[in-house]
């Protein structure tokens, strides 16, 4: 049975990559990132093939979940997470090449996509706001800082059942801009988005009320490899160039 199912589970990442394949004569990098990294990433990726020639594919997700994915044999080349909790756990596994590195500060924000509400804390408890929406917060960095700022609040109890996890922030980004939750807690670098940047209100929520959202990035191990185009891309995105691009998304930069 566990031949089979190691089987099954090396035919579907080879699918996966395979589909990805754009015939490109130069590497490709297969890049597994966070989810509240998405629109930002797709902006450094471009840049990054213009100035190196090497191709990246996304492939997004929840932190946690890409590290499971890892941890059982998915080909990516390098994960770009939202905290540096998974990223030391393949580091500790020894799944990596070298310590894992924060390469920004992540922010949370309440956002709504509804006319008629306000997007703040003081709101979350009246009658017209049926579903709050944040990501799973055992696998999702944001969805645990949300819980945070809910718990510091002490409204965590009283508004548990309005809330729909998200298994990433990508499907909470779905549940507020269809309208299925009323209002929810996302990443700074979705409504800053070109995407989303004109859906809706937001308001930051303050630093203080959640742990600094410290997003790590490092390269994973693969047999017979040095790994050096992925050590290109963890280096580009501590470049003045990557900085610029993640300022303009909401994040605050690593010095």
């Amino acid at each position: 049975m566990k031949f089979y199912l190691q089987f099954f589970l090396s035919l579907f990442w080879l699918t996966l990559l395979t589909s990805c394949g754009n015939g490109n004569t130069g590497g490709v990098l297969t890049v597994a990132a966070a989810s509240n990294t998405q629109f930002a990433l797709e902006e450094i990726t471009q840049a990054f093939t213009a100035q190196t020639g090497i191709s990246c594919h996304l492939v997004t997700s929840s932190s946690g979940k890409l590290t499971a994915q890892i941890s059982e044999g998915a080909p990516y080349d390098i994960l770009v997470s939202a905290d540096m909790k998974y990223p030391m756990q393949l580091y500790r596994e020894g799944l990596t090449i070298g310590r894992p590195a924060t390469y920004a500060y992540g922010k949370l924000v309440l956002w709504t996509t509804q006319q008629g509400i306000e997007p703040a804390l003081g709101t979350l408890g009246r009658t017209e706001i049926r579903y709050i929406a944040l990501a799973n917060p055992k696998t999702a960095p944001y969805g645990a800082a949300a819980m945070e700022v809910l718990q510091s609040r002490n409204l965590e109890v009283a508004l548990k059942d309005k809330f729909v996890f998200g298994e990433s922030v990508g499907q909470v980004n779905q549940f507020i801009s269809s309208g299925s939750a009323q209002i929810g807690f996302t990443a700074m670098s979705v409504v800053t988005s070109p995407r989303f940047r004109d859906s809706g209100r937001w308001v930051a929520l303050d630093t203080a009320s959640y742990q600094p959202i410290a997003q790590g990035v490092v390269v994973i191990r693969k047999k017979d490899s040095e790994q050096e185009e992925a050590k290109l891309f963890r280096d580009f995105l501590f470049t003045d160039q990557a900085k610029g691009i993640l300022g303009k998304y909401g994040y605050a930069s690593h010095e």
